[in-house]
């Protein structure tokens, strides 16, 4: 073939498939090549049947497409009018009808097609190579999932799975997502996802697969940073396919609510390596997250100074209010000496981040939050129902209504909220804090060897918290195990707060009086002292 290459494949689509990334790639190779000096590359797709020997094969299939390979363009992809056939509809391009066309030694004439991407424009190299400018905040685009299954009729499975998880991204209030007639354009390609960062002007790229067989059906997904192309989270879901809508929409709420934390720690450790002086407000308010994540009181306060300092660089950016009210109410049921006043700044932050935006479930949530510091139950599930209407996915959403419900007096209705937190966010800063709130479920259900396992979870994820050390400490005291109960209780006062029986009740969320009864009771078992 001298400077040219002859390839088989098992089907047309795949030929125009390949053909297409191998243009598209060799555009962006040469973007900043001169002219003059640039590869570039004709190709030409037929179909029809091929003589084996050897290493080679001919027959008539091949010279028809070496004869459009020698009519092609140079970066262009000719068809036969075959080719078309089997390819328009199912393969992402587009297609230019040529004509008949008379080639050399075929005696009737061939119908010929130029194959195009759909993502192709008509636009200067200058225009398609120049960067975007990222958002000022997180940004991310979801490539199309690729179906793997060899059945071109499962193409509206994948591209239901992504095209549900654009929506359901778009509805976190502080994330920019591409929209989905831009991320479809790469539907058929292979790209180099730092190339689909820079072409799209995003940080972030979600890609992933589909593969079905029989009535099972495996999902993978991967997170990448498009500055580095390093990986930041990728899981794989196997599910059966009785109601393919109803694993659609599972598997779309797990993903999303699981990327949303994963970018949110991406972003935090990225500002945590920039100069102070660097920071402008949302970098800012990234700074305080990665310290109020770090779940220690002392960081607490350090966290709250940024987030002062964010909204003082920008009065209306909500997450900065929204935050500024969740670390003020830890900050609140960590102290023993009237929380009154930290409260009332929480609610007053949670309000306004609600105020600048109604339609955030992250503010619904912080406000939700700072009602539940503040016992006042029923405001606070109102306000975190409205949180998971507005996004379903959002983990932290169903932790907070969970551990309201529990305090309230509501053990059985918190647990599937509490499960589906840690479901949606599985490598959560909080995960400590979901488990705990089990435990706690399970003392007031009185299932006192669930709420130990619960409880020596939590430890195990977070033992520095000291809400986690409660449930584990009180299951022990009522199932009569006194010596690991006295045990937990050492390892509780160890921590270093100064707690009582007495301390704990005052600043307690819990509002309902017999499970507090309950809880206290095991903690005295335990050998904590009543003041």
């Amino acid at each position: 073939m001298g400077d040219g290459i002859l390839a088989e494949f098992p089907s047309a689509v795949d030929a125009v498939r390949n053909a297409l990334d191998i243009q598209w790639a060799m555009r962006r190779r040469n973007a900043d090549v001169p002219e003059e000096t640039r590869i570039e590359f004709r190709v030409g797709i037929n179909v029809g049947n091929v003589m084996v020997e050897g290493d080679d094969i001919h027959g008539d299939g091949v010279n028809v497409a070496a004869r459009l390979e020698g009519l092609c363009e140079a970066g262009e992809v000719y068809v036969s009018g075959t080719v078309y056939d089997q390819a328009a509809g199912k393969a992402a391009a587009s297609f230019d009808d040529l004509g008949e066309q008379t080639v050399k030694n075929i005696a009737k004439p061939v119908r010929v097609y130029r194959a195009r991407a759909q993502s192709d424009k008509t636009t200067t190299s200058a225009d398609t190579t120049k960067p975007l400018p990222l958002p000022d905040k997180p940004s991310i685009a979801v490539l199309p999932f690729q179906n793997m299954s060899g059945d071109e009729d499962q193409e509206y499975f994948s591209d239901g799975i992504s095209e549900d998880i654009i929506t359901a991204l778009s509805r976190v209030r502080w994330f920019f997502v591409t929209a989905r007639n831009s991320s479809f354009s790469y539907k058929g390609h292979s790209p180099d996802v730092r190339q689909v960062a820079q072409d799209l002007g995003v940080r972030y790229v979600l890609e992933g697969s589909v593969r079905k067989s029989a009535n099972r059906v495996r999902i993978t997904a991967q997170l990448v940073d498009g500055q580095t192309g390093n990986h930041i989270w990728a899981d794989r879901y196997d599910r059966e396919l009785e109601d393919i809508f109803a694993v659609q929409d599972e598997i779309t709420q797990v993903v999303v609510g699981t990327i949303e934390p994963e970018m949110a720690r991406a972003e935090q450790e990225r500002a945590s390596t920039k100069a102070p002086e660097n920071l402008d407000a949302w970098e800012t308010y990234l700074r305080g997250m990665w310290h109020a994540h770090l779940h220690q009181k002392e960081e607490f306060l350090t966290a709250e100074r940024l987030f002062r300092q964010a909204i003082g660089l920008d009065p209306n950016l909500g997450p900065a209010h929204s935050a500024l009210s969740e670390v003020l109410g830890r900050q609140a049921i960590s102290r023993f000496d009237g929380p009154e006043i930290s409260l009332a700044d929480a609610i007053a932050a949670g309000r306004k981040a609600v105020q600048l935006d109604p339609s955030d479930a992250a503010a619904r949530c912080a406000l939700g939050r700072a009602y539940f510091f503040s016992r006042d139950p029923e405001k606070a599930i109102t306000e975190l129902r409205k949180s998971i209407d507005l996004n379903p996915s959002y983990a932290h959403g169903h932790l907070s209504l969970g551990a309201t419900l529990v305090c309230s007096g509501q053990a059985e209705a918190c647990i599937p909220h509490l499960e589906m937190a840690r479901r949606l966010s599985p490598r959560d800063y909080l995960l400590g804090t979901m488990m705990a709130r089990q435990a706690e479920a399970c003392v007031f259900l009185k299932k006192y060897d669930e709420a130990v396992t619960w409880g020596k979870l939590a430890i195990n994820e977070d033992s520095s918290w000291l809400n986690n050390h409660l449930g584990y400490t009180s299951a022990l005291g009522h199932s009569g195990r006194l010596d690991e109960a006295r045990e937990a209780c050492a390892a509780m006062l160890a921590i270093g707060d100064e707690i009582t029986v007495a301390s704990w009740r005052r600043r307690s969320p819990i509002t309902n009086e017999s499970y507090m009864e309950h809880m206290a009771e095991g903690l005295r078992i335990a050998g904590l002292t009543e003041e």
